[in-house]
């Protein structure tokens, strides 16, 4: 999204939530800066931005007020209860668990995320940096290209097509997924969805896909199955059960 765009979708944001009546489109092309002259260029690129907020989960209201100044035109507006979140409160547990979590990423893109999804916990006055809550420093990393998109469509529910690289093949084959999750294990990353091809749950590694991963349908067309346990499918088929053995720890005191 180029920069122009996403500085009028936020003013168009703020405009909607800052009235209390609803707002005609004319009205909105005269109060938020970046929207073309012409009438049709206007309409063309106004409806794309309606369809944008509601993509993002924005609830963009669509209704008329006779006393506000527009008629019985319709206008737009957002209600401001409908969009903002409700306070944050965290016990310091909670907060301390948060704060963990953002730590363990270093793939850059994740990182970025949980940086930001702390910085704004701050701001709220939440306390994510607990000393005494932990005594380790875990890091997840990956290095296969495959990872953020894969991790990407499975957020969008969005089916992808890659070219993979089975055990004993010399050559990849085309797969088309439906991606239900992104896991790890041993230092591996798999991922497991309805492959189909087979018609049937599968499970990839990642490091085994060649090439780009690409957009195979529409955002939230996937449906993960209500009783589908991604870390079961990927790893519970073929590991025998381990022999228990006995395991001495030392700890510090304190």
């Amino acid at each position: 999204m180029s920069r122009r765009k996403t500085e009028r979708l936020l003013n168009l944001v703020v405009c909607l939530l800052a009235t209390r009546r609803y707002l005609t489109a004319e009205q909105i092309r005269r109060a938020v800066p970046g929207y073309p002259d012409g009438d049709e260029a206007f309409k063309r690129m106004f409806e794309r931005d309606k369809e944008e907020l509601r993509e993002l989960g924005v609830p963009l209201e669509v209704g008329s007020d006779a006393s506000g100044g527009g008629g019985e035109e319709i206008g737009y507006r957002i209600p401001p209860q409908a969009y903002e979140l409700p306070e944050i409160r965290l016990s310091p547990d909670e907060a301390a668990v948060l704060g963990l979590a953002a730590r363990v990423w270093q793939q850059a893109s994740m990182a970025d995320a949980a940086s930001g999804a702390l910085l704004k916990l701050r701001a709220a006055g939440v306390e994510t940096d607990v000393p005494t809550a932990v005594g380790v420093e875990p890091r997840v990393d990956t290095g296969d290209p495959a990872f953020a998109p894969l991790w990407e469509a499975v957020r969008d529910g969005r089916p992808v097509t890659f070219e993979y690289q089975g055990v004993g093949r010399t050559h990849g084959a085309r797969r088309h997924l439906e991606p239900w999750g992104v896991v790890s294990r041993r230092g591996r990353w798999y991922v497991v969805g309805h492959d189909r091809d087979r018609g049937e749950p599968r499970v990839f590694r990642l490091s085994r896909i060649t090439g780009a991963v690409r957009p195979d349908g529409p955002a939230g067309s996937v449906v993960v199955p209500a009783d589908a346990d991604v870390r079961a499918i990927a790893f519970d088929r073929d590991d025998p059960a381990a022999e228990p053995r006995p395991a001495t720890v030392r700890l510090r005191a304190g």
